[in-house]
């Protein structure tokens, strides 16, 4: 199969370098049909590597929480993206070799396996296998003439045409899988730019997304004629608001010991003097009009930082005994520390990286940011940690990973 598949790669790789103003229009047509159908049995040899994969522990062994995180990383893909795969392979693999081989013929897309996969799941549960192998074939031979999102609405009454005695009542659980399907696929992703800016996006099932209009919508109205913003910046400007109102009520919950707040680090002085801006615990810089704006509305947590920007000292809070050490891991390390994991603050432990039952001081220059996944890793593991000379953790993968045992560093949570 590796032989096959590079010689694949390379054959795509010298279509890639042909010019294609050349062609007439119908060669065009032909070798787009022709791209599309190698594309579609590539995914399902994909799917296969996954599955197998996945059944190995691959994905375990080598440091990562799931075969989807590791996917993530490994291929670059979105969370949904790579849980969505992995969910795929396994249900062609144990359940429906008859979209598999659809998949490998070419005679479905990826997406419409997505939607015949879950369509077929539902008709198994409700009316039996001989229903749902009759599923598989209305729904491919559909899938020749729809797109995926027509086909999913076709799917719900797929038993009007392989088993009309059950329909009616089989309606009701084609729609309480479909809300099983909206809780499993909810997510908000958030993907920080490399100006400090925050890209939002998501799929929110049908209750959130009412609870979203509802708290949003009334905030939206323009203020009067000379409201220039679109409406699209007003949601934004809204939701900003729902936010400050949010943090406000003190009834958020506490995390790693603190409050929820707002952590600027900035130098006192320019502060004062509005010389130049700070930068949140969470990574994006802010003007120093924005950090002037925030320290009138905020308890003050003073970080004193030396000419490199490591922390010395940080502030603490009364009635606060395990503030400040965590708010100074915060501040260097702005999340789970081992390499690939994105996992915010607020789910991390700290981890000794002299182990306390062997000596280790309980200090910043002996502790690491891990999330829970990773920290129990690293004590049954023989992956090591250590900071390297600017500061920051690095981690030496063992030798059976890799030979030459490079350090590896976390990139998803660096500043710049």
């Amino acid at each position: 199969m590796l032989e096959g598949l590079r010689q694949a790669e390379a054959a795509v790789a010298a279509c890639a370098d042909t010019g294609v103003w050349a062609l007439p229009a119908d060669d065009l047509i032909a070798a787009l049909d022709a791209a599309h159908r190698i594309e579609q049995r590539l995914a399902a040899v994909k799917l296969a590597l996954i599955r197998e994969l996945d059944g190995r522990k691959t994905a375990i062994a080598q440091g990562a929480s799931s075969t989807a995180i590791w996917l993530r990383e490994r291929l670059h893909l979105t969370n949904p993206t790579a849980r969505r795969l992995v969910d795929l392979a396994s249900a062609l693999d144990t359940g429906h070799p008859a979209i598999r081989q659809a998949l490998a013929d070419a005679d479905i897309t990826l997406d419409q396996a997505h939607v015949i996969t879950d369509t077929v799941t539902t008709v198994h549960t409700t009316a039996g296998p001989e229903a749902a192998d009759k599923a598989v074939t209305v729904l491919v031979d559909w899938a020749g003439q729809f797109e995926p999102t027509l086909l999913r609405k076709l799917g719900t009454r797929i038993l009007d045409h392989v088993a009309p005695e059950i329909a009616d009542a089989a309606a009701k659980a084609a729609l309480d899988a479909d809300a099983r399907r909206a809780a499993r696929d909810r997510h908000v992703s958030l993907s920080t730019l490399t100006d400090g800016r925050l890209r939002l996006t998501g799929t929110l099932d049908a209750e959130t997304a009412g609870l979203l209009r509802a708290a949003i919508d009334p905030l939206t109205t323009p203020t009067g004629l000379d409201d220039t913003r679109s409406a699209a910046q007003r949601r934004h400007d809204a939701l900003a608001d729902i936010c400050r109102l949010a943090l406000r009520t003190g009834e958020l919950p506490a995390k790693g010991g603190d409050p929820a707040q707002i952590v600027v680090t900035t130098a006192y002085d320019t502060l004062t003097r509005q010389l130049s801006g700070g930068f949140l615990d969470t990574g994006p810089t802010l003007t120093p009009d924005t950090v002037r704006r925030l320290a009138c509305d905020a308890a003050i947590l003073p970080a004193v930082l030396d000419s490199a920007g490591q922390v010395l000292d940080v502030g603490r809070q009364r009635r606060l005994i395990t503030g400040p050490l965590r708010r100074a891991l915060v501040l260097r390390d702005r999340g789970c520390t081992f390499p690939g994991c994105d996992r915010p603050p607020r789910w991390c432990d700290a981890h000794h990286i002299r182990h306390w039952a062997d000596g280790g001081e309980t200090s910043l220059d002996n502790a690491v940011l891990l999330c829970g996944h990773h920290h129990r890793h690293i004590h049954h593991s023989d992956w090591h940690v250590r900071l390297s000379g600017d500061g920051h953790p690095v981690f030496v993968p063992p030798a059976w990973l890799d030979p030459e045992q490079v350090p590896r560093r976390n990139h998803y949570h660096r500043r710049r």
